[in-house]
């Protein structure tokens, strides 16, 4: 049985993606119940109450959003998750190599769920693909103020207003015992690839490997910025000499002043971020 947890944009916005997960599983036989969810922390409730019941397979469908609230609400570990890409922003499944929409649908009923690693990172919130602050945040707090247009013009309008505005943050970066002090562009916890649409932030990381990448960018000079997120839509950040790339199980960032930390794209007030790792855990149907 597949409890599929569903964004309202699955039901009202993208009729096409819907209809033809159905279809795809309607002709693959499947059993299947939709949950849409309702309102901010929705999907995290439906994860808890399904996973808690756990029987069959806890599905999320839609963006990297719908699956961090669903990834949240995970309390028993022996139901495994699944994916349906169906977002705007589908970054997570780029790194677990998951095919959008309907697709998806035979990965699930095809394949053996793997262990894949995800953050812990406290005060009731997880991250499957990357937790951070600094710029990432500048990004998101810009976008969700913009009222007109689609989510992608918004996020790149609110991303050449950041590249022109943001200065920085102070950082105190602890890893591994070792604590250091940087005026950072970006610090940020791994445990995949890319954000916001295909920015190819940590093209090393690995969903399994049982460590966290931790990245953090040194703040450059203004005149510089524009051709660092050049480098950094290319996956070319690691090649410039102010990022810091180093593999851990643990990291404690805390920001000068507290500001917000994103997990998965959705960003929330913090005081500071401290994810850690854990592995050999959650079982997930992908690529």
């Amino acid at each position: 049985m597949l409890h599929i947890v569903a964004n309202p944009n699955a039901k009202h916005g993208k009729k096409s993606c819907l209809s033809a997960v159905e279809a795809r599983l309607r002709e693959r036989g499947a059993e299947y119940e939709f949950y849409f969810s309702e309102h901010r922390g929705h999907p995290t409730e439906l994860a808890r109450q399904i996973s808690q019941a756990g029987e069959g397979v806890l599905v999320a469908m839609g963006g990297d959003g719908t699956l961090n609230e669903v990834v949240c609400g995970m309390e028993n570990f022996d139901i495994p998750l699944g994916l349906i890409p169906a977002g705007t922003g589908n970054d997570f499944a780029e790194a677990a190599k998951i095919p959008y929409g309907a697709a998806a649908v035979d990965l699930l009923l095809d394949s053996t769920p793997k262990f894949t690693d995800y953050l812990e990172c406290g005060n009731g919130r997880r991250s499957i693909n990357i937790a951070g602050l600094g710029i990432d945040v500048d990004i998101l707090k810009r976008c969700e103020k913009k009222k007109h247009g689609s989510a992608r013009g918004k996020y790149f309008r609110s991303l050449l207003a950041s590249i022109l505005h943001y200065r920085g943050v102070d950082v105190e970066i602890t890893v591994n015992g070792q604590t250091e002090r940087r005026h950072a562009l970006i610090a940020a916890a791994c445990n995949g690839t890319q954000f916001g649409g295909g920015i190819k932030f940590c093209p090393p990381a690995v969903l399994d490997d049982g460590k966290l990448d931790l990245m953090y960018v040194d703040q450059p000079k203004a005149v510089t910025v524009p051709a660092y997120l050049i480098k950094l839509k290319k996956g070319k950040i690691l090649s410039l000499p102010l990022t810091h790339h180093l593999l851990c199980e643990e990291v404690r960032i805390v920001p000068a002043p507290p500001d917000c930390v994103q997990y998965d794209g959705e960003f929330f007030p913090a005081e500071e971020l401290h994810a850690r790792v854990v592995t050999g855990k959650l079982k997930m149907y992908r690529g």
